[in-house]
């Protein structure tokens, strides 16, 4: 059986969370598909300033909380180096790395690069949202297996909109989808997935939420309770009733980490030219 090294990079800075449970189940959904073994290694990158090396297969960095601007803290400049030894990997080596950037990680890394704007909301965004793909999207390998819309967990604070098209087309990074469009509100909209590289994604919201795992988590009443405080008890019954729905985060979770994982191993697996 074959076997591969992952590096989940944990930016959850030490909080309570849904996704490190989520990204783990898939990864061992993906062993059990795929008929191969994986040996996992977790970095706490932003409470211990820990990061991986190179000498890992594929690499999958979360979600987080707080802020993804500039900082002094000590991390971040580690965590940047990383991303840059990754991307300079990537240009020279011919079995190259397979990196997904998972909502507070794909902002800090669109504002490393200079992107676009990454700045704070005017309110939280917060649900089971609709998200709409782009023109690269739809002929994406892994963002054309999805319906348009399709649904997606969002819980952002912060936000990358504005990009810089001369930087887009200098890096060769595609815009694969946006958020739902809100014709009555003059903002401009979310970036929510882009194609970095034909190894490298990042979305802007969590496609490892898994509906099942989410509605459980939101029928209990401490979390009830703060949706309702925070949001209102309409808001949080129509996320109740989308995640209830097999149309909805299933089909975006079954779809998108499954079919980066898979496309990965068959590069990682293709024989190497001597």
């Amino acid at each position: 059986m074959s076997q591969f090294r992952i590096a989940i990079l944990d930016m959850y800075n030490n909080f309570p969370n849904e996704g490190m449970r989520c990204i783990r189940q898939l990864l061992r959904r993906a062993e059990s598909e795929n008929q191969v073994s994986f040996l996992v290694d977790i970095f706490n990158v932003r409470a211990t300033s820990e990061v991986p090396d190179l000498t890992y297969d594929i690499y999958i960095s979360s979600g987080g909380p707080g802020s993804p601007l500039q900082s002094d803290e000590p991390w971040e400049t580690r965590y940047f180096d990383f991303i840059d030894a990754l991307f300079s990997y990537n240009q020279q080596a011919e079995r190259k790395k397979h990196l997904l950037l998972i909502c507070h990680s794909f902002q800090l890394v669109s504002r490393h690069l200079g992107l676009g704007t990454v700045g704070k909301r005017k309110s939280t965004s917060f649900g089971v949202l609709p998200v709409h793909l782009t023109e690269a999207g739809q002929v994406d390998p892994i963002f054309s297996r999805l319906p348009e819309p399709f649904y997606a967990v969002d819980s952002r604070d912060y936000q990358l909109i504005d990009l810089h098209p001369e930087r887009l087309s200098e890096l060769n990074i595609k815009v694969l989808c946006l958020e739902k469009e809100r014709p009555h509100i003059p903002l401009a909209r979310a970036i929510m997935a882009l194609r970095f590289s034909p190894e490298v994604l990042g979305t802007q919201f969590h496609p490892e939420a898994d509906g099942e795992g989410m509605l459980r988590y939101m029928l209990t009443d401490e979390r009830k309770q703060q949706v309702i405080t925070a949001y209102g008890e309409e808001k949080y019954h129509e996320m109740v009733n989308l995640l209830a729905s097999p149309d909805t985060i299933e089909v975006t979770e079954g779809i998108i980490i499954p079919t980066f994982l898979r496309r990965a191993l068959s590069a990682l697996s293709e024989p190497a030219f001597t």
